[in-house]
């Protein structure tokens, strides 16, 4: 490559980091048609004036959306954000956009993944629903994302060794998926399950995971066991994962002030990440 040429592929990636900063940026996540939805023929639906925000329906085409840092604050450090929704809804709002906006001013890399979730036929969650069923698509798409993020990592300011992966009750399963996977290279580079984990059958769990940090409410009497559970098989595996349990919050609390502890779950993912060195560039 001559030095002109050289020259001009920074260019070009530097013009994309800076427009992404300006306007996010949304790419599909696999090459062609998701594989295993190749006959699904349901029509994304956005619906924006819920009470929490916008939730979006039937998605079958995964998608990152890029929010990157301005350059003077960047940290090299990105974390890829699963909204939650029971596999048949996404949070877009309350547990990804306003995330991804918190993090973006703090000098980290966000990357909303909007997953692939059933088709919406009912109100409510389906009775009986199989959730390890529902949930293959979305978790093949969360080990699909931390491939494409590392691939990126460069021209998007990040270092592929500093890669997490955050997600919320549903979302926190895709992202227990993707730090149980069998590729431990593959796996992120630290995990945040919030009030969620595996809500089917428990996956083995091996030691030595990268560093976990999990939060819930001891009032959410949907996810509570399952997460509890979750922490219970991680710690006997020999993990040692940060767990802030808050008094009150329900489930679903994300990005809403309540007025109760829970509001500040994100101040206390921040200072974890402090103290893990990812709050700040790496030493060079």
């Amino acid at each position: 490559m001559t030095r002109t040429t050289s020259g001009m592929a920074r260019a070009i990636a530097l013009l994309f980091v800076m427009a992404c900063r300006s306007s996010p940026q949304t790419l599909n996540i696999w090459p062609s048609v998701a594989p295993g939805s190749e006959s699904w023929t349901q029509q994304e639906r956005v619906e924006k004036s819920t009470p929490i925000g916008t939730v979006i329906f039937n998605v079958v085409t995964p998608t990152l959306t890029v929010y990157l840092p301005e350059r003077t604050k960047a940290t090299g450090t990105g974390i890829i954000i699963a909204p939650g929704g029971a596999f048949v809804a996404l949070a877009i709002d309350l547990e990804a956009n306003s995330v991804a906006h918190w993090l973006q001013d703090k000098g980290i890399a966000a990357f909303v993944l909007k997953y692939r979730i059933m088709e919406k036929r009912q109100e409510g969650i389906p009775a009986g629903m199989d959730m390890d069923e529902a949930g293959k698509y979305g978790i093949a798409d969360g080990i699909q994302a931390i491939k494409v993020v590392r691939q990126h990592a460069a021209e998007w300011g990040i270092s592929p060794d500093r890669i997490g992966f955050m997600g919320f009750s549903a979302g926190a399963m895709v992202t227990s998926g993707a730090l149980l996977q069998q590729d431990a290279a593959a796996r992120p580079n630290f995990a945040a399950p919030i009030y969620g984990g595996p809500f089917g059958v428990m996956p083995a769990i091996p030691a030595q995971l990268p560093p976990i940090f999990m939060a819930w409410a001891q009032d959410d009497d949907v996810a509570r066991d399952a997460v509890v559970k979750f922490f219970e098989a991680l710690t006997s595996a020999g993990n040692k994962p940060e767990a802030h349990i808050f008094s009150s919050g329900g489930h679903g609390f994300g990005m809403r002030k309540q007025g109760t502890t829970s509001d500040h779950w994100i101040d206390e993912f921040y200072y974890w990440l402090e103290a893990r060195g990812f709050a700040k560039p790496p030493e060079r």
